[in-house]
Formats: C-alpha cells, sequence, structure tokens
C-alpha cells in the first residue's frame, strides 16, 4: 500500500522542464498558475536529483554532475521511501531509484522485483523517473522502462557525464510525455463535454404534423454547446402542436443545467395535458426548486398551434414575443400586452392565454434575447426588436426561408454585433404552408 502523501503539492517543476527552487513558506493554491507560467519563461536553472539508495553516504555511484550548460546538478540523498518522501519537494527534477533497495511493505524481490520502483512512481507520478540495477539484468531493467521509467542505467558503467545526460533527457521526455497526456486528456474531456450536451439539445417531437420545423442554437460560454437558452416543440395526442422557447438568466454552466430541467419538465407536463397558466405556474415550482439562488429567474414563450393550424394559444412570461410572417404582410410581432412576469420573480403569479390567428399559410419565429440585445456597430445602440422585424422583413424579401433564414439572421446579427454575442441565441421557426 502506497505511503500517503503529507500535503498537497504544486504542479513540480518537471512538467515545464526547469523551476526555480522553492521559496521558504511555499506556494499558495492561488500563486501555482502565475508560478507555472514564470518556470516556462526560464532561460536556465539549476536540476536537482533526488537519489535513493540503501547507503548513499558511502556510495561513489553518483560523482560531481554538471548540466548542458556547465552548472552542477543538485543532489539530495534518501536512504528509504520514507526519507524520499520527505524530500520529494517541488524543485526535484529527477528520481533516480535504486531497484536493489528492499521492496515496500515488507515483500520480498520474488513477489515482486519491481515494487520500490512501482512505490515510486505512484508517489512521484509527475516526476522524471531513472532505475538504477546491476549491468547483468538487462531483463529487470528493460522491465523497469515499461512499469513507467523514463530509462534505466546500469551500476558499474556509470559516470558523471553519463548521469548528467540521463537526467537531462529524462527530464526533457517527461516533460513532452506530461504535455503529451495533458493534451490527450484536453481532447477526451472536450469530446465527452460535447457529447453529453448534444444528447441534452432537444429532439422536436412533430410526427404526424404538417407543420416544418427549423431551430438555430449558439451558446454565448466560448467552446461550449449548450447555455441558459432552451427551446422544444412537442404534438400531443390531439393534433395541437406546442412549441417553447426560454432563457435562464446568465449562460454558465449551472443555467445550462437548469435550463435543460425546465424543457425536460415542460414536454413532460405539455404532454401530461396542462397548458397555458396552469403549466406555467408548475414550471415555476420547479425552478424555484432547482435553482441554486434565488435571485434566478426564467423567462419563457408558450404557443399552442391548434390541430387546424390557422389559430394560436400564447403565453408570454416577461419574454419577447414571437415573429409572425404571413404572404402578401410585413412581418410582425405578436401582441405582448398581457405578458406576465418571468418565472421566479413574483410567488402566486398568473400568466394569461392570449388567442392569436395564423392564417392558412405563416412562418412562426420564436427566440431568445440575444437576437435582439447585440450591438449595432461601434456604439452604444443595440438592435432591439423593432431593427429584428426590419432584418427579417428584408431577408424573407430575399426569398430566405427554414434553416437559411435562420442562419443568416444570427450570422447578420453577428456581423452587425462585431464579432461573437456575449449572451445566448437560440431562435425556432415553425412554418405553414397553404
Amino acid at each position: 500500500m502506497p505511503v500517503p502523501i503529507p500535503r498537497q503539492r504544486a504542479i513540480p517543476a518537471v512538467e515545464s522542464g526547469q523551476a526555480p527552487a522553492t521559496p521558504p513558506g511555499g506556494t499558495s493554491k492561488e500563486e501555482a498558475p502565475r508560478k507555472e507560467a514564470t518556470v516556462e519563461n526560464t532561460t536556465h536553472t539549476n536540476l536537482t536529483l533526488l537519489l535513493i539508495e540503501d547507503d548513499p553516504g558511502g556510495s561513489a555511484i553518483v560523482p560531481e554532475l554538471l548540466d548542458s550548460v556547465g552548472k552542477p546538478i543538485r543532489v539530495r540523498t534518501a536512504r528509504n521511501l520514507t526519507e524520499a518522501e520527505r524530500l520529494l519537494t517541488d524543485d526535484v527534477h529527477c528520481i533516480l531509484v535504486d531497484l536493489a533497495l528492499p521492496a515496500p511493505g515488507g515483500r520480498s524481490d520474488d513477489e515482486d522485483e519491481l515494487g520500490v520502483l512501482k512505490h515510486v512512481l505512484e508517489l512521484a507520478p509527475r516526476h522524471a523517473v531513472l532505475a538504477l540495477t546491476a549491468s547483468g539484468d538487462t531483463e529487470r531493467a528493460a522491465e523497469a522502462v515499461r512499469v513507467g521509467a523514463q530509462d534505466y542505467l546500469f551500476r558499474d558503467e556509470l559516470d558523471g557525464r553519463l548521469l548528467s545526460r540521463a537526467i537531462r533527457y529524462a527530464v526533457e521526455r517527461k516533460r513532452s510525455d506530461t504535455a503529451e497526456r495533458r493534451l490527450a486528456e484536453g481532447r477526451m474531456r472536450a469530446q465527452e463535454n460535447r457529447r453529453l450536451e448534444r444528447g441534452l439539445l432537444p429532439t422536436p417531437l412533430l410526427e404526424g404534423s404538417s407543420l416544418r420545423f427549423a431551430a438555430r442554437y449558439r451558446p454565448g460560454r466560448s467552446r461550449a454547446l449548450l447555455g441558459g437558452d432552451f427551446y422544444d416543440v412537442v404534438r400531443t395526442a390531439d393534433g395541437t402542436v406546442h412549441a417553447m422557447i426560454g432563457d435562464v438568466c446568465g449562460h454558465g454552466p449551472d443555467e445550462a443545467a437548469l435550463g435543460v430541467e425546465l424543457r425536460i419538465a415542460w414536454r413532460a407536463l405539455t404532454l401530461a395535458g396542462l397548458c397555458g397558466d396552469e403549466l406555467l405556474g408548475t414550471l415555476q415550482q420547479v425552478l424555484e426548486h432547482e435553482r441554486a439562488d434565488d435571485e434566478i429567474f426564467a423567462t419563457l414563450c408558450t404557443v399552442d398551434i391548434a390541430p387546424d393550424g390557422r389559430r394560436a394559444g400564447l403565453c408570454l412570461a416577461g419574454h419577447p414575443s414571437p415573429l409572425l410572417a404571413r404572404p402578401g404582410r410585413a412581418a410582425r410581432l405578436l401582441p405582448y400586452d398581457n405578458n406576465g412576469p418571468a418565472l421566479g420573480l413574483l410567488p402566486g403569479a398568473r400568466w394569461p392565454r392570449m388567442q392569436v390567428e395564423l392564417g392558412a399559410e405563416w412562418s412562426l419565429m420564436l427566440y431568445t434575447d440575444g437576437l435582439i440585445e447585440g450591438r449595432v456597430g461601434e456604439g452604444r445602440e443595440r438592435l432591439g426588436q423593432d431593427g429584428m422585424v426590419s432584418m427579417v422583413r428584408r431577408q424573407l424579401s430575399e426569398g430566405l426561408r427554414g434553416e437559411a433564414l435562420l442562419r443568416a439572421a444570427v450570422n447578420e446579427v453577428r456581423n452587425l454585433n462585431g464579432g461573437e454575442l456575449a449572451d445566448d441565441v437560440a431562435v425556432l421557426l415553425l412554418d405553414r404552408t397553404a
């Protein structure tokens, strides 16, 4: 069983290949990133070797060592693994361990001939390690490298020049291996996060409906797929198509998680038959129980489209009103006079359901405020709802529909802003053709 590490160490020098000695009092966790950046820019720092050998005081295996520019390599000695643990500080670059040391835990070499090395690798997973053995023990030396050592050295062939070169090689190899491992782990985490977030995005349930659906989603967080905005569309057994879009205040991972919870709750409640004020009141209860802070709220827009597709019910909870476009008529916003409060602001709030006429052929666009709050040029002016309506009218006149319309709208808003938008953006479009 490995000896427990008595304190949490900062990132050791071996990860960069060189590091200054640890100042008295150690380094705080907050200082660690700055220290690492300093290490990267250091042109040269003396190397430090930790020798683990049962009789280092009387051993001549470590002669005077010099690094590549002729500076002496510092040597610390430990007679056993307990001493090695105490001497293993952040400024140690490389460990030279004698494989002839007694195995930890009283085990014999026959039970695990590399027990000492394995223990050192567990104790110092971020340090470069060299294995020291007898010249006739080539098989065990090669096995030491397969287990995790950067290289091996034969005791009776050792001289200062060879050992100095081996230390520098081991440090650089460990640094390269660590960088490669970090890169691979980062890629794996990114792939896992993308798979998770992609799985949390909604899959519309519109089987049996003649309506066409399109959506566009752009989170405000860098390298994220999911933000605090959320949307969904489902068709219930009576033929009614229900659409929803919402926005949790903020756009971090906590807000994204809460948005997913609200979306899933909305779908479940809708399929269970709830609608309008009753549905929004239940969603507010979900929000109040799941939010991390009492200041968190969410805006929401719900639309339920009748089976004949000609009329719809609209509920707004502090959310921008949808845009309706019909052939031969200018695109306009649906009425928002009865806009209720955002979810989570007022206990016992009510959300009136408004009846709106859609007609035989139409396009209905639901969106979050990220689409209208982007800036226009370098000034402080924002696009706003009026600017968005004018933009969509022009794009419709150019013949854009469906996915192409949403893509053009989001791209133009981004270009007007002069770059990426700070807030999440979600837009969905439902079309009905005659």
